[in-house]
């Protein structure tokens, strides 16, 4: 039995979007959303459909995003139809005057498990320039503080971007006052709106996973990246030398997930897990579209087909697309011979966004493997 056998049978995590409706215009949306719902959405019924197929597969992890999922009038019939099927949901809404506190409190009823928002800056001034919409900086802290104020655990998402990396401390310092339980930092794929957007260098991705890791060491919340997957990589390389130096390994590298919870946690949390070592782009991982299509993640637009047609398990576990990306084999430069490409392999999205190529190495990552050293 091989590694990613589990992989081969199962997304760890499941996100579907929902609507591609938002009342934001951010600089990076993958999606391009646009303020009205499209009439080709899934219906009440086809959204039940997948929350069945979720259910029977047993994924770990069910995200709603968008657009904005506030923007379909049955999301809350929807969250109480998945936790009655003991589907662990977290909800990623937009920051807009649609997330009151009424809603929050009634998601948090209707079985909610974790409440995702976005913050991109320190201060209103940066965040609503990203999000294109005064007032949704202090939104966003209104509907943090009123999940904590119900017991709702929260996450935060953060797009690293040339416009907020030299802030990276001070986003840090604010999210030390908000009693959240995840930074999640997306790592942008030129892709969608963020195409316009600069890129942060390979040199500054190592930059970032040196802020994580030490912020890591002394934060209460967890820190996981999105779209960067060789910050996996970053943190063995940094066991190994602190072995090497007979230091004790920081608890950074016992954080590497090994599996993830199914259930509620003893302490209360929400018993959404951490992803698993190799986790990637149609790995692990699958993103289902607004009107159903299904892909490997939602920065890689390259469907493998569409749950009106055929079974959610059936598109991931036998489509080409699917069992190519879960396949090392395929990686090609020096991901292809990169001693990491089992826990790492890449950003498929990010390789297939800036050549065209899915299997194309990482571009944004400064490691030269040890094999292709031999080769020069």
């Amino acid at each position: 039995m091989n590694g990613n056998s589990n992989f081969d049978e199962r997304p760890f995590i499941a996100i579907w979007e929902t609507t591609q409706a938002c009342d934001l215009a951010c600089v990076h949306c993958r999606a391009c959303a646009q303020p009205l719902r499209d009439s080709h959405e899934l219906t009440t019924g086809e959204a039940r459909r997948l929350i069945d197929e979720i259910a029977a597969m047993e994924v770990p992890v069910f995200v709603l995003t968008g657009g904005d999922p506030l923007k379909r009038p049955d999301i809350f019939d929807l969250v109480h139809y998945a936790t009655d099927r003991k589907v662990r949901i977290s909800l990623t809404p937009s920051a807009t005057p649609l997330l009151t506190r009424d809603s929050i409190v009634r998601l948090k009823a209707v079985g909610l498990a974790r409440l995702a928002v976005s913050l991109d800056g320190p201060t209103a001034a940066i965040h609503d320039a990203f999000r294109r919409v005064p007032g949704s900086y202090q939104w966003t802290l209104d509907a943090v503080r009123w999940a904590r104020e119900i017991g709702l655990p929260v996450q935060i998402n953060t797009t690293i971007t040339r416009h907020n990396m030299a802030m990276i401390d001070d986003i840090i310092a604010l999210l030390e006052t908000l009693d959240i339980t995840l930074w999640s930092v997306f790592f942008l794929v030129p892709t969608g709106r963020g195409s316009d957007i600069d890129l942060i260098s390979a040199e500054e991705f190592e930059q970032v996973f040196e802020k994580l890791h030490q912020t890591s060491l002394r934060v209460f919340f967890d820190i996981k990246s999105t779209e960067a997957q060789h910050y996996r990589r970053y943190l063995l390389q940094r066991r190994t030398e602190a072995r090497r130096l007979g230091q004790q390994p920081d608890e950074t590298f016992h954080r590497i997930p090994q599996f993830a919870q199914s259930a509620m946690g003893a302490d209360g949390s929400d018993g959404i897990g951490r992803a698993p070592r190799g986790i990637n782009d149609g790995k692990g991982f699958v993103f289902i579209s607004h009107v159903g299509e299904v892909y490997p993640s939602g920065f890689l637009p390259v469907s493998g087909g569409n749950v009106r047609r055929h079974s959610l398990a059936e598109i991931y576990r036998n489509s080409p697309l699917f069992q190519s990306l879960r396949d090392s084999k395929n990686l090609e430069g020096k991901c292809g011979v990169c001693e990491y490409r089992e826990i790492c392999g890449g950003s498929r999205a990010r390789s297939f966004a800036m050549s065209g190529d899915l299997f194309a190495e990482e571009p944004c990552c400064v490691y030269q493997p040890k094999a292709a050293l031999l080769d020069v």
